[in-house]
């Protein structure tokens, strides 16, 4: 086996990505509620909301109140997702959530479209207005984020070639204004990615770019994402995205199984097993996965919340020397 990193991080998205993909509308007060459970979990990132057109996503008109409402934990940063000037001028208008400074692109015309109603050239000259306004707010840009950089279910499969190219041109962007980019985030958007498919884009990521760390945002829609972050693992990646009892999902997929990111407590509990570190507590985090699945108010899709923690296990079984 392929030496596994010592420790992971993860970015905890299940109330973002979550609440924005629930058909029905979530009380504000259970948004925070879950926030806050996690914030008590170990974790120390926590996408809480995002900035965005309520008409296109109905289910973050109150992003506004969530952030106002959270208990903050200081060891817990709460990041907020904002993808025009607008957004970010309510993100920042809180002085409560850090808004992640990125240079972000999409793999396809069809999906760029739908999601952010630009082409992927515009999306690419939109990014120096994006970047000045961080700037002008003394916000970090140090990240490149490439969405649906496995497959695309209006276009089909993505080329290695594409997502390299697109990481070029966004590093171009990058060198015009003297940003360093530390981190390239490969986003498994909408599903297409198996274990194979992770080892190779990311070994080619890593061989172009090798001063760049990479990280893995994973959905679960064919029920993979857990093997394609044991992959991640094994090619040295140690940082992850993941939802909670597998909340969310994309609401511009044009899939109905448009599952949300691989599952927290199914990722943490691998790790632990593993002998990887995480920095969080799995039985915590299986708690707040059960009140997840009450807040939305039907089943979710992870599974370390139904067949629990080995070690409490082991703990009952094994008699104490």
């Amino acid at each position: 086996m392929a030496n596994l990193p010592a420790s992971i991080e993860i970015k905890e998205e299940g109330p973002r990505e979550g609440f924005q993909y629930e058909k029905g509308q979530i009380p504000t007060q259970r948004k925070i509620e879950l926030i806050d459970a996690l914030s008590q979990t170990g974790l120390r990132h926590i996408a809480t909301v995002s900035f965005v057109d309520p008409r296109r996503v109905p289910g973050m008109a109150d992003a506004e109140a969530v952030v106002n409402g959270m208990t903050p934990n200081p060891d817990v940063t709460y990041s907020a997702l904002a993808l025009n000037k607008r957004g970010l001028e309510r993100a920042l208008a809180t002085g409560r959530v850090r808004v992640g400074g990125a240079i972000l692109l999409v793999t396809t015309e069809a999906f760029v479209k739908i999601n952010l109603n630009r082409s992927k050239a515009e999306q690419l000259a939109a990014q120096p207005a994006m970047i000045q306004l961080l700037k002008e707010h003394h916000l970090p840009i140090e990240s490149i984020g490439i969405m649906a950089a496995f497959g695309c279910n209006y276009e089909g499969p993505v080329t290695t070639r594409c997502v390299l190219d697109l990481i070029s041109d966004a590093l171009g962007v990058a060198a015009e204004h003297d940003l360093t980019i530390r981190r390239i985030n490969l986003a498994d958007t909408m599903g297409w990615a198996t274990p194979l498919q992770i080892k190779r884009l990311v070994g080619a990521v890593q061989d172009r770019f090798p001063e760049i760390e990479v990280m893995l945002h994973l959905h679960d829609t064919r029920g993979m994402g857990i093997a394609n972050a044991f992959a991640g693992l094994e090619m040295g990646v140690r940082r992850f995205d993941a939802a909670v009892a597998g909340l969310g999902g994309c609401p511009f997929a044009h899939n109905k199984g448009a599952a949300g990111n691989v599952c927290t407590e199914d990722l943490v509990f691998m790790c632990e097993e593993m002998g990887v570190e995480t920095g969080v507590d799995l039985d915590a985090l299986i708690e707040c996965a059960i009140l997840a699945e009450d807040v939305v108010g039907h089943p979710l899709p992870g599974s370390v919340k139904i067949g629990g923690s080995l070690r409490r296990l082991r703990e009952k079984l094994v008699p104490a020397a």
